[in-house]
């Protein structure tokens, strides 16, 4: 059982999170760096282009690189600081296996042996699908493509699933369902040319910063900008409009938006009828939702509605784009649709500066979605339940479709299947689920039922304490490969440095793995490169087709766009040109959508809405962030943002420490007392584990279709903690939140 043998002081004593704040040879004895190395931030799907120093084998630091065209050397905080990782006493540097006094070290052939024997062991037992293996967005395109092989061919089991089902599979679910294929419109660069932006569920400024300069170049270039979020974020505040709507009421807004447009006349008939089918389901799904109407339900004032329709819908250009804000819900593929119906009546999109497009927090989380380690899908975007594509994929393998399991369970489902004993034991590579998984106490029970539970990572995780045997693996600088940014470009991760002591390459260790259990030919790979040709023979054709695409090509061109379908081709940065998309019949679909409650909303008991999101300075489940003293110094924990006149009924002032319960647990924090936020809504940022975890409260509920959990919203009720509390104990009643106003923002 993957219980912990340890407390969990010792545990951090041993192998952290410590703070780390200088480089290698210290601030002033680094000497000059031995060579620069062109290489790609590690964090959000941005993809920054940077340039790492390195002496004696060490990233002693970092140069802008101001040739790569996408952000022309400028970085966020964490890009700056991103290199302070790489010599970080926290390091892994050997195998461990867990004993009943904690973990010791082993050397690769036992550690490796006992991995394969228990893997054996349970699926003989329990069956193939019995064991599991989770994996990461984070991960090249090469590791995510043999990952999945791994799985598939190797362990024959079906599930199979990565922690991108916390990210953005609900706008590719919607993308697939409107356009017939899974990307961003239009490169970033269009963003500059648009005369109206929709930023919705997005906080540029924060979780993006570097497109920031891209939002405001296009403000300069006379642009109108509306921001639609809960809380005023630093991009809202130089906006022209903010919609601050009720979280987990996106769909009704945007059917309201679009509403407006119909009724004003500033659709694109024309478009409509020659490039898209299924705009009457829309146009009547929509009617209803007047502007008044549309005030009702989302909080914001039907004069905001109707002037950011009028900004939209007559702008000669226009983009919208959206990040997780939109997504987090069990609505989140319906938001998504909501929109693409918004942007495709209007006809903007498929020319410069017009589109649609999404941001993805994760470095890899356009190309982690594309490549075979999602439990639905086989390499190249080819769905694994489609009878065609498992023949042409298993042809390629070499196999017979037979071979090929059928489609798994998501990650978030696999917990549950964890405590039915369905599946009894699990592998997982760069994924902190006890962190980013909804609900954390019911993940713990998981881990704790499981027979055997394997990790690999680079740092110990909250997650990997839980581990029978953690293999230490590879920094993105410690490993070569591709990541297909955001916005489609696929670019080149160099090696810049060797993975330390008896660390390996990620690759390195799924090979062994794989070759215990799968002949030799089947994982052939001498180094990425080979498995990055396969990758693109396996891909041609597909919908995600990356055959034409060389890491020559990606270094003579500042990456490639894909589709890239052959050698000469030289990519494609702009899709749906000329009104043409990816259905049979070239054509996109609209998809009527109805507006849905949340799963859990407010009622008397829990009558404040919980919603959660990131900081500047952190990232995802902090494992890496949460070890780099100038980030933790710049948001050392996690606050409870609150609205004045919510503060105001509990009694409370910034600094107090407030109780956070939802149905699940309960949390106490920090509040900080701010006035961007609506007044029936806080904030929490969910970088942090175990007593300070947002997801302690979230709620497991689950979009159908994209399986994503509703993080943006849940219910909790606020008491003043006990130690700040007076002798009523003040907690926030439902008659307050009753009578909040739209105008309190």
């Amino acid at each position: 059982m993957a219980t912990l043998s340890q407390t969990t002081a010792q545990l951090i004593a041993q192998y952290g999170p410590h703070l780390h704040d200088t480089p290698p040879g210290g601030w002033h004895g680094r000497g000059t760096p031995d060579r620069l190395v062109k290489t790609h931030c590690c964090f959000c799907g941005v993809q920054c282009g940077i340039q790492l120093k390195v002496k004696d084998d060490k990233v002693i630091g970092f140069e802008p690189w101001e040739d790569f065209p996408l952000n022309r050397g400028m970085l966020c905080p964490k890009g700056v600081k991103r290199y302070l990782q790489g010599s970080h006493p926290d390091r892994l540097l050997t195998p461990l296996i867990r004993t009943p006094d904690g973990f010791r070290q082993a050397d690769w052939p036992e550690a490796l042996d006992l991995v394969a024997e228990h893997i054996g062991r349970i699926q003989e037992q329990y069956g193939r699908d019995a064991f599991a293996l989770l994996s990461g967005a984070s991960l090249t395109n090469e590791k995510a493509y043999l990952i999945g092989k791994f799985a598939r061919l190797a362990l024959r089991t079906k599930n199979i699933d990565y922690n991108g089902r916390l990210c953005m599979v609900s706008a590719g679910a919607a993308n697939r369902l409107a356009f017939g294929i899974d990307r961003g419109g239009q490169p970033w660069s269009d963003i500059p040319l648009a005369k109206c932006l929709i930023l919705t569920g997005i906080n540029v400024g924060e979780c993006f910063p570097i497109l920031t300069d891209y939002v405001w170049r296009a403000r300069d270039n006379g642009a109108r900008v509306i921001v639609i979020d809960p809380r005023l974020t630093p991009v809202a505040r130089t906006a022209d409009l903010l919609l601050p709507v009720r979280p987990g009421r996106d769909s009704a807004l945007m059917n309201g938006l679009l509403h407006v447009c119909i009724a004003r006349g500033w659709i694109d008939q024309a478009f409509i009828a020659q490039h898209t089918n299924g705009f009457e389901a829309v146009q009547a799904a929509v009617a209803p939702y007047t502007p008044e109407r549309t005030a009702d339900i989302t909080g914001v004032p039907a004069a905001a509605i109707v002037q950011a329709a009028e900004w939209w819908g007559t702008a000669p250009t226009a983009m919208l784009l959206h990040a997780r804000g939109i997504e987090h819900h069990t609505q989140g593929t319906e938001n998504c649709l909501a929109c693409i119906n918004l942007v495709l009546a209007t006809g903007k999109i498929g020319q410069p500066g017009c589109g649609y497009s999404t941001i993805t927090g994760q470095g890899n989380g356009q190309g982690g979605r594309e490549h075979g380690q999602r439990c639905n899908q086989l390499p190249s975007g080819r769905d694994l339940d489609n009878p065609e594509h498992r023949r042409i994929v298993a042809e390629r393998w070499g196999v017979s479709a037979d071979e090929l399991p059928g489609v798994g369970y998501a990650a978030t489902e696999m917990m549950e299947a964890i405590h039915r004993g369905e599946i009894r034991g699990l592998l997982s590579i760069c994924f902190n689920p006890l962190v980013s998984l909804p609900d954390a106490d019911y993940t713990r029970a998981a881990l704790e039922k499981l027979d055997f539970f394997c990790v690999i990572d680079f740092f110990m995780s909250e997650t990997a304490r839980h581990a029978n045997v953690i293999l230490p693996g590879s920094l993105h600088e410690e490993d070569e490969g591709t990541v297909t940014t955001a916005e489609g470009r696929v670019v080149r991760i160099r090696q810049a440095v060797p993975p330390p002591g008896k660390a390996r390459a990620d690759w390195e260790i799924v090979c062994d793995l794989a070759r215990r259990f799968a002949p030799w030919k089947q994982f052939p790979y001498a180094c990425v490169e080979d498995i990055f040709r396969e990758l693109r023979r396996v891909s041609r054709g597909g919908v995600c087709d990356y055959y034409g695409i060389t890491y020559e090509k990606i270094d003579k061109q500042y990456g490639v766009f894909w589709p890239c379908p052959d050698p000469e081709h030289t990519g494609t940065p702009r899709l749906f040109t000329g009104g043409t998309f990816y259905h049979a019949d070239g054509k996109a679909k609209f998809h009527p959508v109805a507006y849905r409650p949340p799963a859990e909303d407010v009622d008397a008991e829990y009558p404040v809405c919980l919603t959660t999101g990131r900081v500047v300075s952190q990232y995802l489940s902090g494992t890496q962030t949460r070890r780099i003293g100038p980030l933790v110094q710049q948001y050392p924990e996690p606050l409870l943002e609150m609205h004045p006149e919510l503060a105001m009924t509990l009694g409370v002032r910034t600094g107090d420490r407030v109780r956070v319960v939802s149905r699940r647990g309960e949390i106490t924090l920090p509040c900080q007392v701010v006035r961007t936020i609506r007044p029936d809504t806080v904030f929490i940022p969910y970088h942090w584990p175990e007593e300070r975890s947002a997801n302690r409260l979230t709620i497991r509920a689950l979009d159908p279709i994209s399986k994503i959990p509703a993080f943006k919203v849940c219910a909790v009720r606020l008491e003043k903690a006990a130690d700040d509390a007076d002798e009523h104990g003040l907690s926030v009643s439902s008659a307050f939140i009753r009578g909040v106003k739209r105008s309190s923002i």
